[in-house]
C-alpha cells in the first residue's frame, strides 16, 4: 500500500536523502530475503502456528514503528522489521501440512493467485486512502491487518495432525547450490531479481514526477493507476490463456519485457507530459503483470520434481533481494541524476533482460505427480523405476526413500498410457 506514496512521504522525514529513502523503501526486500528460510526451518521444529505468530507480531512491530517515525532513520528500523516477519515460506508449509499430496499444486496456485490479487488491490487502495489519511496511517493499517491474520490465524486454520519437511514445497538448504547454478533456473531467478529492482526504483521516481512534472498530489495518482491496474488484470489473464492453449509462452514472455523497455524508455523521453506518462504507466503494469503471472509457473515447470520447494525458495529470495537493490540504487541515482537516471538505470536492465529470456529454452508443457509408495513395493523400487523411465513422454523418476513417496514428470500424455496407469496403481496398492 505505501509503495506508490512512500518516496514522497519520506522527503518530509528528518534526515531524508534520496539514497536513504531508497534504503527505507528497499530494506524491507533485504531483511525477508534473509529471514525466509530460517523462519521455514524453525518452523519444522516448532509449532508452524506459533512461528507464523511471532512473525506476524514483528510485522506488528516494525509496522507501528514504521508509523510513528519522524525520521529516515527511524523508519529504516521500522522497514527492516518488518521484513523480518518473513513467513511467507512458513504459511506455505503450513498449507502443505493440511493438503493432502494430490491437491496441493492447486492449493499452491490459489495462494499464489490470492497473492498476485493482494498485491494489484494494494497498489491502488495505498493512494486512494491517502485522499482521506496520512501516508504514516498506511502503516498502523498494515499494523490492524496483522493483528486480523493472527486472529484468522488461531479462530480458522486447523492443526495439522503431523509437521513434516516437504521437499516439493520447502525450501531445502542443503538443494540451494545445485540450484542456485542450473541454467535456466538461474536466467528466470535473475529475471524475477531484475523485474522487482525495476519495479522498486521506477516506484522511488514515478509518484515524484507525476506530482513535480504533471502536477498530481499523492491522493490523486490512483486515477492513473486505477485503469492501468485494470487492464492489466484483464491484459493478463487473456495473455495467459492465449499462451498456455496455443504453447507459446515464451512470445508472450519476451513481450512482457518489451513492454518495460518500452514504457521506461517513455517516462524517460516524455516526463512532463500526462498521455504519455499514462500509457507508459499503463504499458509499465501490463508488462509487469504478466511476467509475475508466468515467472512462479516456469520455475515450477524448470524445478526437478522434488526440489520444487528449494527452487522456489531461491526465487522468493531473488525477487527480495531485487526490492532491496532496486531501493538502494534507485534512490543513489534519483540523488545523483534525477529522473533520467532512475529511467535509464531501468531502461538497461529490461534491454539486458530482454536479450539473456531471449536465448533461454521454450518451457516444456510437463506435469508432476507425486506418488506415495506403498512399503511393500518400496524394496522392488528400481525395477518399478525402469518400468516407468521407458514409458513414451516420461522426463524425471525421483523417488526419497525416507519419505515414501515418488516424484514424476511427464508430457500429459503419458498420463493416458496404459502402463504409466498399471504401474501407478499396482504401487499405491498393497
Amino acid at each position: 500500500m505505501v509503495m506508490p506514496v512512500f518516496s514522497l512521504y519520506a522527503q518530509q522525514l528528518q534526515g531524508a536523502t534520496p539514497t536513504r529513502i531508497g534504503l527505507a523503501l528497499g530494506i524491507y526486500g533485504l531483511a525477508q530475503a534473509l529471514f525466509q528460510i530460517p523462519f521455514g526451518m524453525l518452523s519444522d521444529r516448532l509449532w508452524r502456528r506459533s512461528i507464523i505468530c511471532i512473525g506476524l507480531l514483528i510485522f506488528i512491530c516494525g509496522s507501528l514503528i514504521a508509523g510513528y517515525a519522524h525520521s529516515i532513520f527511524l523508519m529504516i528500523i521500522g522497514r527492516t522489521l518488518q521484513g523480518i516477519g518473513a513467513v511467507g515460506s512458513t504459511i506455505l508449509a503450513l498449507m502443505a501440512d493440511l493438503t493432502r499430496e494430490d491437491q496441493r499444486t492447486k492449493a499452491m496456485a490459489i495462494a499464489g493467485i490470492t497473492i498476485g490479487f493482494s498485491f494489484s488491490l494494494a497498489m491502488l487502495i495505498g493512494p486512494l486512502l491517502t485522499q482521506w489519511t496520512s501516508v504514516n496511517n498506511l502503516f498502523f493499517v498494515a499494523a490492524f491487518f496483522g493483528l486480523v491474520g493472527i486472529l484468522i490465524l488461531y479462530s480458522s486454520v486447523p492443526t495439522p495432525i503431523t509437521t513434516n519437511w516437504r521437499r516439493d514445497t520447502q525450501p531445502e538448504l542443503k538443494a540451494f547450490v545445485n540450484l542456485l547454478f542450473a541454467p535456466e533456473l538461474a536466467k528466470l531467478n535473475l529475471g524475477i531479481f531484475i523485474l522487482h529492482a525495476i519495479f522498486t526504483a521506477s516506484f522511488i521516481a514515478i509518484p515524484i514526477n507525476l506530482l513535480q512534472k504533471i502536477g498530481l498530489a499523492a491522493n490523486q495518482q490512483w486515477k492513473i493507476y486505477l485503469p492501468s491496474l485494470f487492464l492489466a488484470f484483464i491484459f493478463t489473464l487473456f495473455s495467459v490463456g492465449l499462451a498456455e492453449k496455443y504453447k507459446k509462452i515464451k512470445p508472450f514472455f519476451l513481450g512482457g519485457i518489451a513492454m518495460l523497455v518500452l514504457s521506461e524508455g517513455l517516462l524517460w523521453l516524455a516526463p512532463n507530459y500526462i498521455i504519455l506518462t499514462s500509457v507508459s504507466i499503463c504499458l509499465f503494469f501490463l508488462g509487469f503483470s504478466l511476467l509475475e503471472a508466468f515467472l512462479p509457473s516456469l520455475i515450477s515447470r524448470t524445478a526437478p520434481a522434488a526440489r520444487k520447494g528449494s527452487a522456489l525458495g531461491i526465487y522468493s529470495c531473488s525477487q527480495f533481494f531485487g526490492i532491496f537493490i532496486g531501493g538502494v540504487l534507485g534512490g543513489w541515482l534519483y540523488g545523483q541524476f534525477n529522473f533520467s537516471g532512475v529511467y535509464l538505470f531501468c531502461i538497461t536492465l529490461s534491454l539486458f533482460w530482454l536479450i539473456i529470456a531471449y536465448y533461454m529454452q521454450p518451457p516444456r508443457l510437463l506435469v508432476t505427480q507425486m506418488w506415495r509408495i506403498t512399503p511393500s513395493k518400496q524394496s522392488d523400487w528400481k525395477t518399478s523405476a525402469t518400468a516407468l523411465q521407458v514409458i513414451p513422454g516420461m522426463i524425471e523418476v525421483t523417488f526419497i526413500a525416507e519419505d515414501g513417496i515418488a516424484y514424476l514428470k511427464m508430457e500429459r500424455m503419458t498420463l493416458e498410457n496404459p502402463d504409466f496407469i498399471r504401474l501407478k496403481e499396482q504401487l499405491q496398492s498393497e
